[in-house]
């Protein structure tokens, strides 16, 4: 996974991370500082198991995509 950057940065208290892909195709997962380490560990490990399972094309459901 060459193509993902990871940014730590202020997001709301609800959101743990989130990935946006760019026109370019190159990944930006940014995890909210407010979580403890675990949880930040948590939230990459969550993000980069979207970039995996090519989340971003999905016609599934967002409650199912978010589920596992």
């Amino acid at each position: 996974m060459e193509d993902v950057c990871i940014r730590f940065i202020d997001l709301p208290c609800r959101i743990n991370g989130i990935t946006v892909q760019d026109e370019s195709g190159f990944y930006n997962v940014y995890i909210n500082v407010r979580l403890s380490l675990e949880a930040q560990r948590a939230a990459v490990k969550h993000e980069l198991t979207h970039i995996k399972r090519n989340d971003f094309y999905s016609l599934e459901p967002l409650s199912k995509v978010e589920s596992f």
